[in-house]
């Protein structure tokens, strides 16, 4: 796995990627896509599917495929109005970080400061409180709740509360397990309620929906224009069978949400834009706040039993950020986003922030699995567009330093004195096995005619490599904390 990584890596070097680069390769890949999803789309008997693949900041391909309205006819188009359920919940979540970053509440806050129900419910009289980062996370000790959560979209505050009130039973003690929590984000919905003086969902249409330019999103469905509107169904004796569908209420914070496949993409190209660190900060939720909700907070799996689109073994890694979930495959690939599932509705996206790309998909059955059509999709594109992950940006004192160190080798001549290397350097290595080390090295690959860039793993970790007439050499370091960073650590190895 190693040397695949190092491979990998030292293909980046020698190719460039800018935005209209990698577009073009995702689309000559789209006929292969489209195929997928009309297969897909049969196979799991959806009215329709509809879908979206963002590339660098833009929506570069969607497609509608079905009928959105079974009893009218209604085509499925950009503009289909989906319930999109749970993705809901990272807009509750981006909402409370807005309220923290302008210094309204506290993530560490215990959640009764706003909800004075909640004083005292605990699993046991040794657990912590309840705060608001333990409901950001599934993490607060609730059980699971899927699909109870799901028929209490439409209830009322006061009905939530007096529920609250009643008391809540508990699955575990806060903050030492996952466990998936409905009622977790719509406690988190009240909470926006409490701080800002507005509704949830007047909040998140005023701070975050209009700023992003989603003007085709909705809470309530009966607000959606009806030829828009995606009817939800279950697929039933063969037959598609219409669900009714759920009000808008004090739980639509975990999964109230409608919108159409175009206004998606503008949220999920704002969710793009935290890697990207030489634009203008968003108005919405500056980068690092947005870095913030994409870490992986609370370990939920992981899964020996995965498989990748090709069919073979990929074990993974799973956790949750605030309001999105983050995975992490066999080979290092991170994706971050969230599925969405209510009687009648199934829905997903997914992103690859170390590749500027992303793909989202509506459907109208009731939890169709759009998670792993999405998995499918962006291993497709990765291995069909010959994509790979965008190179970090190189620092000048990684780039010093590589210098400073092809200049003393293989002799290691005055290394001691070339104020290049931390204090620990030459307690743990010794000038006479270095030199020895580095000479063995540097005779089996013969002539150096070239050195290659630096390779950053992150500002002050990374590697080259030296080519040979006859072999590589791979030289890798790692420099210090102090100001100016120095070389603590050091490897040098022939690779092939």
């Amino acid at each position: 796995m190693k040397k695949l990584l190092s491979l990998i890596a030292v293909c980046i070097l020698f190719q460039s990627y800018t935005n209209a680069q990698t577009a073009e390769q995702v689309k000559e890949a789209l006929p292969v896509i489209d195929k997928i999803c009309k297969d897909f789309a049969e196979k799991n008997h959806l009215p329709s599917l509809v879908y979206g693949i963002v590339v660098d900041g833009q929506v570069i391909h969607s497609n509608h495929i079905g009928i959105s309205n079974t009893t009218n006819k209604t085509l499925a188009s950009g503009q289909s109005v989906y319930r999109i359920a749970s993705m809901s919940k990272s807009f509750t979540a981006l909402a409370i970080l807005q309220l923290r970053d302008a210094g309204k509440l506290k993530l560490d806050d215990p959640a009764y400061l706003y909800i004075p129900e909640l004083r005292g419910q605990k699993f046991s009289t040794d657990s912590p409180e309840i705060t608001i980062r333990h409901l950001l996370t599934h993490a607060a000790g609730f059980p699971e709740d899927n699909p109870w959560g799901d028929r209490q979209l439409a209830i009322s505050d006061e009905t939530m509360l007096k529920m609250f009130k009643k008391g809540i039973s508990f699955s575990n003690t806060a903050g030492v397990a996952y466990e998936y929590s409905n009622m977790g984000f719509a406690m988190l919905g009240y909470i926006i309620k409490k701080v800002s003086g507005q509704t949830y969902q007047n909040y998140i249409n005023q701070h975050i929906l209009k700023p992003l330019g989603m003007n085709n999103t909705y809470w309530d469905y009966t607000k959606v224009p009806k030829n828009q509107l995606a009817i939800g169904y279950r697929w039933l004796d063969e037959n598609w069978v219409e669900q009714p569908m759920l009000g808008d209420g004090a739980y639509g914070a975990m999964g109230g949400m409608l919108t159409t496949i175009d206004d998606f993409g503008k949220y999920l190209t704002f969710h793009l834009s935290a890697s990207v660190s030489d634009k203008k900060e968003s108005s919405v939720l500056k980068r690092s706040s947005l870095r913030e909700m994409h870490q992986p907070w609370n370990f939920s799996y992981f899964s020996v039993d995965n498989k990748n689109a090709m069919g073979k073994p990929c074990p993974n890694v799973s956790a949750y950020g605030y309001g999105l979930r983050w995975v992490q495959d066999c080979n290092h690939i991170t994706n971050i986003g969230h599925s969405g599932g209510l009687p009648g509705f199934g829905s997903n996206w997914k992103m690859l922030p170390e590749y500027g790309i992303g793909v989202i998909s509506f459907a109208n059955r009731t939890y169709a699995p759009a998670s792993g059509l999405n998995t499918q999709l962006l291993d497709t594109l990765i291995a069909l567009a010959h994509l790979k992950p965008k190179p970090l940006p190189i620092s000048p004192i990684l780039k010093q330093r590589q210098k400073e160190l092809v200049a003393i080798l293989p002799q290691w001549n005055n290394g001691e004195k070339t104020g290049i290397f931390a204090e620990n350097f030459f307690l743990d290595y010794f000038p006479i096995p270095l030199k020895n080390e580095a000479e063995a090295v540097f005779a089996k690959a013969g002539k150096i005619i070239k050195v290659g860039e630096m390779v950053p793993e992150n500002s002050l970790r990374g590697y080259f490599i030296l080519e040979g007439e006859k072999a590589k050499i791979k030289v890798s370091f790692t420099l210090s904390p102090e100001k100016p960073a120095l070389i603590q650590e050091y490897n040098i190895t022939n690779v092939e």
